[in-house]
């Protein structure tokens, strides 16, 4: 009879995320390559504690993913921890977000269960393009982070853990995400949080942040509490992961709304008005020379003959919720060594 499978995950970290021109803009913090390391190696020592047994990395310019193998091998050997065995992919990196995606097609041919991304929102879109059904788990350490929930890794690896070896039930664990879809004349994209028509006439430096430049902006998602575009319509009229539409705000003479559109920055933008974008009806962008940014980076130009439609819908990756996993596991007791709920005397 066979072996059982190890139960995998993937491991995408983006050596790049947390250094564009906005850190040096806005003051942010930076995300050196020592703690991107320490990162995922307190993920996967609680993922090891809960039976993951293997994980798959890219192979970095940066040298995360050999730096974490060296790292969790040492572990395993001299402190017994029950470290899952680093595995690096058979790729050569080309050092952008191709890299991302095609890591994620090659994880799931893998039979990885779960793929654990570290980067901010344009990491995250770039890894959905390649995970299919796989689940992801968030970690933030971009610039502008809306689609990525702030958590400490070790919380993550526990709730992922508990997910994918079946202790916490997927209808509790895990939530569907919208996804704004972007189509033209030999055009596909998609954006997890955000797409913006700008001014600006080329992709240059990729980010997006002054006001004056800013045409349309749509948002499947937009909290309050986010950094950089989604932010506007986040402090004007906020929408929900969970909400079944988003949001369109068309800028020009009407109200001065103040955002963070990047860390430490707070640009003044003009609101001329804002409407529900209904989820499966398509959207014509105009007609105009200028860019079209996908999560806070440009990515497309486009001119007067563009023809582009955008589309909200649910297929979004699906993510782990980790509080949501954490509390169902106070309250079953899944992870005390003979699992129950605690009862408490009266």
């Amino acid at each position: 009879m066979p072996a059982a499978p190890p139960l995998a995950v993937g491991v995408i970290a983006n050596p790049a995320s947390g250094r564009d021109m906005r850190r040096l803009l806005g003051w942010a913090s930076v995300f050196p390559t020592a703690e991107k390391v320490h990162v995922v190696l307190r993920l996967l020592s609680a993922m090891g504690s809960l039976g993951v047994q293997e994980a798959w990395m890219l192979p970095d310019a940066a040298g995360i993913g050999r730096r974490v193998r060296e790292s969790a091998e040492l572990a395993r050997g001299g402190r017994g921890l029950a470290m899952p065995r680093v595995r690096l992919l058979d790729i050569h990196p080309c050092d952008n977000a191709a890299d991302s995606t095609e890591a994620a097609v090659l994880m799931r041919q893998r039979g990885v269960r779960l793929i654990t991304v570290l980067g901010g929102d344009g990491t995250h879109r770039a890894v959905a393009r390649g995970c299919a059904d796989l689940p992801l788990a968030t970690l933030s350490t971009g610039t502008n982070n809306a689609f990525p929930e702030w958590r400490e890794a070790t919380l993550v690896g526990l709730a992922s853990a508990l997910v994918i070896t079946g202790r916490v039930p997927e209808a509790i664990g895990l939530r569907a995400n919208k996804r704004l879809r972007l189509h033209g004349e030999g055009l596909d994209e998609l954006a997890l949080v955000d797409v913006c028509l700008t001014r600006q006439l080329d992709i240059g430096g990729r980010a997006v942040w002054r006001g004056e430049d800013l045409i349309d902006l749509y948002v499947s998602f937009a909290e309050p509490t986010a950094i950089g575009l989604s932010a506007i319509a986040g402090l004007a009229h906020p929408v929900s992961r969970d909400d079944p539409f988003g949001i369109h705000v068309r800028f020009g003479a009407g109200r001065t709304l103040k955002v963070p559109v990047m860390p430490g920055t707070i640009e003044p933008v003009e609101v001329a008005s804002m409407r529900r974008l209904h989820l499966g009806v398509p959207v014509r962008l105009q007609a105009l020379r200028g860019t079209v940014a996908l999560d806070g980076e440009r990515e497309i130009e486009i001119d007067t003959d563009s023809v582009l439609h955008l589309e909200l819908d649910w297929g979004g990756p699906r993510t782990v919720v980790v509080g949501a996993v954490l509390a169902e596991a106070a309250r079953q007791g899944l992870l005390f060594n003979d699992p129950g709920p605690m009862d408490l005397p009266s």
